[in-house]
Parts: C-alpha cells; sequence; structure tokens
C-alpha cells in the first residue's frame, strides 16, 4: 500500500472552450497528474465533466460526485487546472474552497499557481476572499439602495401579505381581500383570544398577529424601519387599525 498522500484531480471542458483555448481534458489530465506526482502524491481519482458550463456547480455530476468524496476526507488534496475550470462564480469557488478547508482537504489550481497547502498560497486565497466579501457588500448596498427606492416610490418590496396579490409588480386586493377587515373587527368588537382567531382563519398565533400589526393594510410601505406612503389600495382605516393596536397593548400581547 502507498504511504504518500491522496490527490483527486478535476477537469472540465466544454466544447466551445475547448476549441477556443485548445486546453483539452486529456491535456490538463496529463498535465495535473505531473504537478501532483511531483509534490508527492498519488492520484486517488480524475473526475471529469465534459461539455458543462462553470456557471453552476449544481449542474455538473462528477463535481457533486467530488465534493461527496471529499466530505467523506477520501482523498487529502484536490488538483484543478485553472479556477475557473472548477467554477466561474467566485461566491461558489470561495463557498466550496472554505467546505474543503472544514474537511481537512488542501485545494491546488496549477495555473493559478493557488495552494492552500503553503503560506505563500493561503495568503493569495484569503486575497481572493476579501475580494469576494468585496463583492457581496457592494452588491447587498446597492440592492439596499434599490429596495429603499422602490419604497420611497410607495411600491411594495416583499411578498404580498395576506389580503393581496402582486400584478404588474404592484399590490391588488384579492377576491378574498374583506377578510381582513373581518379579522380586525373581530378582534376588536368580540372577546376572542388570539389562538381562536387563527385557527378560525387557518393561521398561527403568530401569523394573525402579524396580520393585526401590518402597516400594509393602512396603504403604507414599511422599509427598513422607516414607512412611506404606498402606491397600493388600503383594506382598513387607520381608526380601526389604531384601535386594535390599543387593544393588543391592553391585553399585553407584544407586536
Amino acid at each position: 500500500m502507498t504511504t504518500k498522500p491522496l490527490a483527486a484531480i478535476y477537469i472540465r471542458v466544454s466544447t466551445e472552450e475547448q476549441a477556443r483555448h485548445g486546453v483539452s481534458l486529456a491535456a490538463q489530465e496529463e498535465a495535473l497528474k505531473n504537478y501532483a506526482s511531483a509534490l508527492g502524491y498519488a492520484i486517488f481519482n480524475i473526475y471529469k465533466d465534459e461539455g458543462k458550463s462553470g456557471k453552476d456547480i449544481k449542474g455538473r455530476s462528477e463535481m457533486q460526485l467530488l465534493l461527496e468524496d471529499a466530505k467523506y476526507r477520501k482523498f487529502q488534496a484536490i488538483f484543478i487546472y485553472k479556477l475557473d475550470r472548477f467554477s466561474r462564480s467566485l461566491r461558489d469557488l470561495i463557498e466550496t474552497i472554505e467546505k474543503l478547508k472544514g474537511w481537512g482537504i488542501d485545494f491546488v489550481s496549477l495555473q493559478d499557481k493557488i495552494e492552500t497547502t503553503s503560506a505563500s498560497g493561503k495568503l493569495m486565497f484569503h486575497i481572493i476572499s476579501a475580494f469576494a466579501e468585496f463583492e457581496r457588500n457592494v452588491t447587498g448596498e446597492r440592492t439596499k439602495f434599490a429596495m429603499d427606492k422602490q419604497a420611497r416610490d410607495g411600491n411594495h418590496i416583499t411578498r404580498a401579505p395576506w389580503g393581496y396579490k402582486i400584478e404588474n409588480k404592484k399590490l391588488v386586493p384579492t377576491e378574498h381581500s374583506y377578510q381582513v377587515q373581518e379579522v380586525f373587527q373581530e378582534f376588536l368588537n368580540q372577546d376572542i383570544s388570539l389562538t381562536k382567531l387563527s385557527k378560525k382563519y387557518g393561521f398561527s398565533v403568530n401569523g394573525i398577529k402579524k396580520i393585526l400589526t401590518n402597516q400594509t393594510y393602512l396603504g403604507k410601505v414599511k422599509f427598513d424601519k422607516q414607512t412611506h406612503s404606498g402606491a397600493h389600495q388600503m383594506l382598513i382605516s387607520s381608526t380601526l387599525f389604531n384601535h386594535v393596536q390599543n387593544k393588543l397593548e391592553r391585553l399585553g400581547i407584544k407586536k
């Protein structure tokens, strides 16, 4: 039996990329075998995804098998030819390598000179991770800005609450929207618990509480602790809403 550490080789190419770049599966395989051998590894298995896109790792059967074997630590390192052979998504790449690190599996990219087996390779990976984190933060800020703009324009930005549906990106009342008024009136004017009210209308207690405190029914839009006038139709009056809030407070029901 060999005492050498075991390495898995992963290679991928699409027909279009192979014709354009000439980096065939065979060429990748030979280069990676030689590199792994030079670093003192024995080959455990070679995983080949041919004619597969690099956009999503979920659609690649050999990639999934590779990660399953890595999870059970059947080898000590993964060798790839180039980072984009593994994934074209920086987020997928970082998240997958972090999983491998948690499983104790090293990661080596031949062309990019990146390997988590050395101090310099780890530094390069941390730099890539930092850029990925920066990209996530920038994307998050842009998304929040766009959602805030939507809210300020009076447009609903989450899924439609009970009593509404979304048509052409706008909130419109459903044919059963009158039941919203019924729930508010019933809670306010009858001696009924939230438990009984929720069972009657098919909600959890927490769900009925969210309905009774939802300002969307007042024709408003709330986002990031700010409330704006909405472009949709209100389903209850502010007087009814305020009376219900007062009763919830009297009963000690936290909003």
